[in-house]
């Protein structure tokens, strides 16, 4: 079985995107195929993963109904066993702004629904809950996780972000601590990431580096998330036992 999950950012600059990309790289790891939908339609960050010329978007997938969800998908050249596609926004104001009418939220959850069809794993990265894809994103997920910063800033989103998941019928099922460097400040956080020194989108996805504490961390973070278990190898001989469950 196919499995949904929504990556919610608790505040703007979550580093949701970049994580769902490390995630989905951390999963193809073991052989397992995943796609990366993005929801987050005002910024487009999943554009930026994307190599050569978006013809058609996941915009153009909820308001166009002769566009097709094979359109849309991109395969990321990452050398993994596993396949990674990418399903980006990058679209003009006119269609963004059709794009999340209540209708248009409707059309997601059915392409999630395709996405899920033809991979393993289906990662929705997901903005701050304040319109209808991303309570589309949510409602469509098997799981969701709260991506937060392990900060002030973030405690204090994470306890709004809870609150607005509640005035949607939607509970939280994970808590990722994102850069998380120092002294933890999210005490809740169910795993916690560093930040990563390289930050050039040319050396992503940086989880396949299996030496430093990045990696592990991704990988800790998705079996959190996903409930489930990875099985994949590092370099200090540690490993995080299991497969994949599907």
């Amino acid at each position: 079985m196919s499995k949904t999950l929504a990556l919610v950012g608790a505040v703007g600059g979550a580093g949701t995107t970049r994580l769902a990309v490390e995630m989905a790289a951390t999963v193809a790891r073991t052989g397992d195929d995943v796609a990366v939908v993005d929801a987050a339609f005002a910024t487009q960050g999943l554009a930026d993963y994307v190599e050569g010329r978006i013809e058609t978007d996941v915009t153009a997938l909820v308001t166009d109904e002769s566009a097709e969800f094979g359109d849309a998908l991109t395969t990321a050249a990452v050398g993994t066993p596993g396949r990674i596609s990418m399903v980006p926004a990058r679209a003009p104001f006119e269609r963004l702004a059709r794009a999340k009418t209540a209708g248009a939220a409707e059309r997601f959850e059915k392409q999630v629904a395709a996405a899920a069809l033809s991979h393993d794993v289906v990662i929705v990265d997901t903005p701050p809950v304040a319109a209808n894809q991303a309570v589309a994103a949510v409602d469509a997920a098997d799981n969701v996780a709260i991506v937060t910063p392990d900060s002030a800033r973030g405690a204090d989103g994470l306890a709004r972000m809870r609150a607005r998941l509640s005035d949607i019928g939607e509970d939280d099922d994970s808590v990722l601590a994102n850069f998380a460097d120092g002294t933890a400040v999210v005490s809740e956080a169910d795993a916690r990431i560093p930040t990563h020194d390289v930050t050039d989108l040319g050396t992503y996805p940086a989880c396949l580096d299996p030496e430093g504490a990045f990696a592990p961390a991704v990988a800790e973070a998705t079996e959190v998330t996903l409930d489930s278990e990875l099985g994949l190898q590092f370099e200090d001989g540690g490993r995080l036992d299991g497969l994949l469950g599907n």
